[in-house]
C-alpha cells in the first residue's frame, strides 16, 4: 500500500497568500508612514541644533572678518571644523556641529532623507550659499561682515518627496522652525529658493521678516512648528 502523500491544496495556499496580501496592504503604509515621520522629526532636530551652533559660534567671535569685536554666523563647513573660518587660518576647535556637517556636496548636507542648505547675506541682504564643498574658502561668496553678525537662514527639504518626507524646514536667526507642504521640493531637481520662507516684499532679502503663519515667497503658508 503507498502511503498518502501529504502536503497543502491549491485552494489552501491561495488563502494564505491572500491572508499575507491583506497584512502587507494594511503593515506597509504604516511603515512608510513611521519613516516619514521620523525622518522630519529628525530634520526638525537637525535644525535646532544648527541654530544652537550658530548662536555659540556668533558669540565667541570665533569668525570676525572685519575685525570690530562682533562675531559673524558660520556656513556648515565652518562650525564643522571642516574647513578654516572666513578671513581666516585655523578651524573651529572644538566644532560647534557635528563633523558630519563637514561632507558638503553642492553646497548641501544630507541627512536621514533630507538636504540641508546654509545661506549668509551678502551686502544687499540677497543669500549667499557656501561652496560648492563647503565654507567660503576664498572669501568669494560676496558674504557681508557686519550683515553675518545677525543674518542667516537654513532650510532643510525631502531627498526623495513622499518618500523621504514631505514637508520642508526653515529657521534663521530667531530660532523659530517653520513647516511648508510643498510637493514641488524634491532632492537635487528642485528645492527651496533662499528667499521661499520669508514675507513676499519687493526687497527679496535676507533682512525681510519670515512668513511665521503667513504666506511666503513661495505662495505657500508656512507654520510654526511647536
Amino acid at each position: 500500500m503507498s502511503k498518502r502523500e501529504q502536503g497543502f491544496t491549491l485552494i489552501e495556499l491561495m488563502i494564505v497568500v491572500a491572508i499575507i496580501a491583506i497584512i502587507a496592504s494594511i503593515a506597509i503604509p504604516n511603515l512608510l508612514s513611521a519613516r516619514l515621520n521620523a525622518n522630519e522629526s529628525a530634520a526638525i532636530a537637525t535644525l535646532k541644533n544648527i541654530s544652537s551652533a550658530q548662536a555659540q559660534c556668533q558669540a565667541s567671535g570665533v569668525i570676525d572678518t572685519n575685525n570690530n569685536g562682533a562675531g559673524e554666523y558660520g556656513y556648515f563647513a565652518e562650525l564643522s571644523g571642516g574647513v578654516n573660518v572666513r578671513g581666516g587660518t585655523t578651524r573651529i576647535s572644538p566644532p560647534v556641529l557635528s563633523g558630519a556637517f563637514a561632507n558638503v556636496t553642492a553646497s548641501r548636507v544630507s541627512r536621514s532623507g533630507y538636504l540641508f542648505q546654509m545661506y549668509l547675506p551678502e551686502a544687499d541682504g540677497t543669500a549667499a550659499a557656501e561652496d560648492a564643498t563647503g565654507g567660503d574658502t576664498g572669501n568669494d561668496n560676496n558674504v557681508d561682515a557686519s550683515k553675518a553678525e545677525t543674518l542667516w537662514c537654513c532650510y532643510a527639504w525631502p531627498q526623495a518627496q513622499g518618500n523621504s518626507g514631505k514637508r520642508t524646514f526653515f529657521i534663521n536667526q530667531g530660532g523659530d522652525v517653520l513647516s511648508c507642504q510643498d510637493p514641488t521640493y524634491n532632492g537635487t531637481t528642485a528645492f527651496p529658493a533662499p528667499i521661499d520662507a520669508y514675507v513676499v516684499t519687493a526687497s527679496g532679502s535676507m533682512d525681510t521678516p519670515v512668513a511665521a503663519n503667513t504666506v511666503g515667497q513661495n505662495n505657500r503658508v508656512w507654520t510654526v512648528v511647536n
